[in-house]
């Protein structure tokens, strides 16, 4: 319906037609307009901009949210409060460990771990989790509040610029000022997320934004990890150099594997009867009791896999980006061309010869490569079987702890393996304890290993957290030295909120054990910094409702184990560590 408005000026009348008379004279915000259209009627319902980001989330198969409350984001808290049962917020005790969580949810669903924080203190938190998910190749969206649209690039209270902050560390970096814009965001934010080399997102949420009402958009549809055929002339080129070959090897790593592409590594593997390595804290890619199964290149050097390296002819790397740790400070895989054949398959383009010169890229996702591989008769199979039972062999030997019988700590992580389901979740942080957990643990299912190959201190307790959250039907294990563990044992009080079940393993050494061991390597006799005062790690855990054991030799882990995994909810066991052990059968003298 139409208005007409008459006008008298100098003695004339002049009328025109004012179809939307409210909005010219201010009385309507055109932001919030209602407006018709394919996607839209004048009866569509109105929602709050912060229902319609949780709506988003769990349409997107989100179930669980990490993450420490703010003002700057009160209606999504307040939006999730309406929608529980559908999606829980696990209130972590700081913003690192809330990230790090996530970056394990993302590990263990194969989905964009959601992590949501306050401005300012609260995003410079938690960018700790955000470079592990960077680094690790994690899906993930961070949530950040940010202050209101009026306020912004005045400094305002806790403002900070977070595409200039993030821009190194996350796929991509946005704001959200126009709230008829969430679902495309959002949208872009999972498949972003979830596309060619998986990776964080981080999207603000300006807070005044979050009270706007909007008319809701069409359903969104559930974004997918996108697939990608590898080219079929590669393929003949791979199987042709593979017939060539005379000591392949497979060496598989990275984010972005499926269950199906799990299996069909294995079936490749053993069909074309190929030993398998894996790339640091991946182990569990492949099952590894299986026999075509090598080991894993971790941040020591491993001498019988070093050898195997120098001899293989064709390396072909399914998944790792092939960094510093993997290849030993790029000392045994030489850049820019190594001495294999090296044949690299990885989900983005850019990565391929980014450091290595491939002699073959492969742009494919992983699950694709590894199905259409599954599927090859055998090319050289009696070519190739010596070697790979040979490799099998010394894996074994380097995995006995009769390799070294004088460590105490040997047996215990032996025991582990020998104890736990094979199905249990193992998370750990850095620090000399994880060689042990490393060389004598043996990973046997899919999402069993939360560890994070960036490197960071503290990941351990927050992944054991998200993976008892996630997966509770699942034994959880949290193995941290004192070190790590400080610097998130916050998180027992997480744990204890939403009534978790996990067992905390903390290997006390009373120092920083990884970086005395370089400092008494650079700087003989020169101790600084790398001393530690702990507290009593037993009191402590009890003053979060948890059971505490200390023990110091392999009887009475054994007892505290079994106690542990009798008793259920949250344990803590403390296992004095000689402060010379430096690593698996090497002590300081």
């Amino acid at each position: 319906m139409s208005i007409t408005i008459a006008f008298v000026c100098n003695c004339e009348e002049t009328t025109f037609q004012l179809p939307e008379w409210p909005v010219m004279l201010g009385l309507i915000d055109t932001r919030n307009s209602q407006q018709t259209g394919p996607d839209m009627t004048e009866t569509s319902a109105k929602r709050r901009a912060a229902d319609h980001l949780v709506d988003l989330l769990i349409e997107q198969g989100s179930t669980h949210v990490f993450g420490v409350p703010g003002e700057s984001y009160l209606p999504v808290l307040d939006a999730l409060h309406d929608r529980q049962g559908d999606i829980e917020f696990i209130t972590c005790r700081q913003e690192g460990g809330a990230a790090m969580a996530a970056d394990a949810h993302g590990k263990l669903t194969g989905r964009p771990g959601i992590c949501m924080v306050t401005r300012g203190p609260g995003a410079t938190n938690a960018s700790a989790g955000l470079h592990v998910a960077f680094q690790d190749s994690t899906p993930m969206i961070l949530f950040i509040g940010q202050v209101a649209r009026d306020m912004t690039e005045r400094e305002a209270f806790q403002e900070l610029d977070y595409r200039r902050m993030f821009g190194q560390v996350a796929k991509w970096v946005a704001e959200i000022d126009d709230p008829t814009r969430i679902q495309e965001f959002v949208s872009r934010a999972y498949r972003t997320a979830l596309s060619g080399r998986p990776g964080p997102v981080v999207l603000t949420l300006p807070e005044d934004m979050l009270y706007d009402d909007i008319v809701v958009p069409n359903p969104p549809r559930r974004v997918t990890t996108p697939r990608f055929q590898p080219s079929p002339d590669a393929m003949e080129d791979l199987r042709a150099r593979l017939a060539a070959a005379k000591k392949p090897m497979i060496m598989a790593g990275g984010g972005g594997w499926s269950s199906t592409g799990i299996a069909a590594l294995q079936t490749f593997a053993e069909r074309q009867d190929l030993p398998v390595t894996v790339s640091l804290r991946t182990q569990d890619l492949i099952n590894n009791d299986h026999t075509n199964y090598v080991g894993h290149f971790s941040v020591g050097p491993t001498p019988y896999l070093k050898e195997a390296l120098a001899e293989t002819d064709l390396l072909l790397a399914i998944g790792p980006r092939l960094g510093e740790m993997t290849t030993q400070g790029y000392s045994w895989l030489t850049p820019p061309v190594p001495a294999q054949d090296l044949i690299h398959v990885f989900p983005q383009a850019e990565e391929l010869g980014r450091v290595y010169e491939p002699t073959l890229a492969l742009v494919s996702d992983l699950e694709s490569f590894c199905c259409a591989a599954a599927n090859w008769e055998p090319i050289a199979k009696e070519r190739f079987i010596t070697r790979t039972k040979t490799l099998r062999a010394a894996f074994e030997d380097y995995i006995s702890p009769a390799a070294i019988p004088d460590d105490p700590l040997a047996p215990m992580f032996t025991h582990l393996k020998d104890t736990l389901p094979a199905d249990a979740i193992l998370c750990n942080g850095a620090g000399n304890y994880a060689a042990w957990l490393h060389r004598f643990y043996r990973y046997r299912g899919e999402g069993s290993q939360l560890a994070p190959t960036s490197g960071s201190m503290g990941y351990g307790l927050p992944a054991a957290v998200a993976a008892a959250a996630t997966e509770p039907e699942r034994e959880v294990y949290a193995i941290a030295g004192d070190g790590c563990f400080m610097m998130s044992c916050q998180e027992l009080a997480t744990a204890a909120h939403h009534d978790l079940r996990l067992t905390v393993i903390v290997v006390n050494n009373a120092r920083y054990g990884t970086i005395r061991a370089h400092q008494e390597r650079e700087f003989p006799g020169r101790v600084s910094g790398t001393e530690m005062i702990n507290p009593d790690f037993c009191n402590f855990a009890r003053s979060f409702g948890a059971h505490a054991e200390r023990v110091e030799a392999l009887d009475g882990f054994k007892t505290a184990l079994s106690a542990a995994r009798a008793r259920g909810g949250i344990n803590l066991i403390e296992v004095t560590q000689d402060p010379l052990l430096i690593a698996p059968g090497k002590w300081l003298t």
